[in-house]
């Protein structure tokens, strides 16, 4: 947008484009973009790859023990959580999907309506 590119590009690769996205789109990011951080992921092998630019050149990152990467863009981290990519946060805790989250909250809402009429109270009158 107004001529500035992204700070992060997070690639999704396929069979048809992997080659490209690990070469060609990777040396664009970095040398013409000068793209702060560029990530790939492969859902089909779940191999996620990181770099951040250091001195005009992408540098691989390094994953912590859970083998997720650190952004600094993001300030997340990038890991692979049953097959997919998701972000966690610093202290490596899952960041829930906006309908995740919407579930937990209803899950919770259950939970306490039914101790409350384990307590004689009517959740639908307080």
């Amino acid at each position: 947008e107004g001529g500035k590119y992204p700070n992060i590009i997070v690639e999704l690769l396929s069979k048809s484009t992997a080659e490209v996205d690990r070469g060609l789109k990777k040396a664009l990011y970095q040398d013409v973009f000068r793209c702060p951080e560029y990530f790939w992921f492969d859902p089909e092998t779940l191999e996620l790859c990181g770099f951040r630019l250091i001195g005009g050149e992408y540098a691989a990152l390094k994953g912590n023990e859970q083998g997720q990467l650190w952004s600094e863009q993001l300030g997340l981290l990038l890991g692979v959580y049953e097959g997919k990519l998701r972000y966690f946060t610093a202290e490596g805790a899952l960041v829930l999907t906006p309908e995740e989250a919407a579930e937990t909250e209803r899950q919770e809402k259950e939970r306490l309506a039914a101790k409350l009429r384990e307590l004689g109270v009517d959740p639908d009158n307080v």
